[in-house]
């Protein structure tokens, strides 16, 4: 009986595996998958179809298996490796090209046992590299003018103005420090800010709209007046939405969702850059959105066009591009982005 449940969970697994790449199909990874699947115990086995079979939306805990390369492949594997090209990515060849999420307890040594690790596919993140950026779109100028967005009354407006120079700080005081906030965030439809500012305590927050037994801040409960068509199509492709986690050093965003996410950050771009830096992250890819050591020698304090800018702030859009390569000119012309803003250090 036993026997059999194992072997029907296996089935389940191998059921649940990507479509390959053209040079590598699933069938070349059998052998080194049955492989592993034997050493893991049947515990590990069922987390495993539970991470997969939900595609990582119920988060499952750690899938513990002995470190060490696995022979039955072309060439050795290892355990996270194989996971990820059969479940996740195809192409993936290196573990350093891997990132643990900030709740696997492998990343923090958690298991106590250094002959393993955890190869849960849904607790690593690719890591997503500054693309060359394409020709800049030419069709909207890149000037001190703001978009030509409708606005509806009683509606709050980002509190600044370029031409008359007059800003009002939006971001958290020092003092929340002390009140055990590491940032709070601001959702925008267009120049809209839509709900209040969710402050933020734990180490890590989710940012969502559909996330079967999901906790964290959830844009599908905000309210839904005077939605435009863009807005609630954007809104669709939200879903999972991200992970932001503090981590040693800096803030870190996963992108949850089928769709990308545009992020800035005056800390985004290699040292030296000027003007403003918009990183295009992938879905199942994670960027390290702000790095507080950087801050400190960043200058200036303006976005074109924009105006005065919290030089402790990211900026995140859903699924829609902006900026100097992209016809939306300003992070106000996408139909859905988020403010995330950061405590300054005392």
């Amino acid at each position: 009986m036993f026997g059999s449940r194992r072997a029907g969970l296996v089935r389940r697994l191998w059921r649940q595996r990507c479509v390959a790449s053209p040079d590598d199909s699933p069938g070349a990874l059998k052998p080194a998958a049955h492989a592993l699947f034997k050493k893991l115990k049947d515990e590990e086995l069922e987390l495993l179809v539970q991470a997969v079979e939900s595609r990582g939306a119920c988060e499952a805990g750690c899938v513990w298996a002995p470190r060490g390369e696995l022979r039955g492949a072309k060439q050795g594997l290892a355990p996270q490796v194989l996971l990820c090209r059969l479940y996740r990515w195809p192409d993936l060849r290196q573990p350093h090209e891997l990132k643990h999420l900030c709740y696997c307890a492998g990343g923090r040594g958690g298991c106590g046992d250094t002959a393993a690790l955890c190869c849960n596919p849904h607790h690593f993140s690719r890591l997503a590299a500054p693309e060359t950026p394409p020709p800049p779109y030419s069709k909207a100028p890149w000037g001190p003018s703001w978009p030509d967005e409708p606005q509806h009354p009683g509606t709050q407006l980002l509190e600044f103005s370029y031409n008359s120079g007059d800003w009002r700080d939006t971001s958290p005081s020092r003092s929340t420090v002390k009140d055990g906030y590491w940032c709070k965030l601001a959702y925008w439809e267009h120049r809209t800010r839509v709900g209040r500012l969710y402050a933020v305590h734990e180490a890590s927050v989710n940012v969502f709209c559909e996330l079967p037994r999901g906790s964290g801040f959830c844009l599908g409960q905000l309210p839904a007046a005077h939605r435009s068509r863009a807005v609630r199509r954007a809104r669709g492709k939200i879903g999972r939405g991200l992970l932001l986690s503090r981590e040693l050093g800096g803030v870190w965003a996963y992108n949850r969702s089928d769709h990308p996410i545009f992020v800035s950050s005056p800390t985004l771009g290699p040292p030296g850059t000027r003007g403003l830096t918009v990183l295009k992250v992938l879905p199942g890819y994670s960027a390290k959105v702000f790095d507080y050591e950087r801050v400190g020698g960043v200058g200036g304090g303006r976005l074109p066009g924009e105006g005065p800018c919290d030089l402790h702030s990211v900026r995140i859009s859903f699924a829609k591009g902006w900026g100097p390569c992209y016809s939306r000119q300003f992070i106000t012309s996408c139909p859905c982005w988020l403010e995330v803003l950061l405590n300054r250090p005392c």
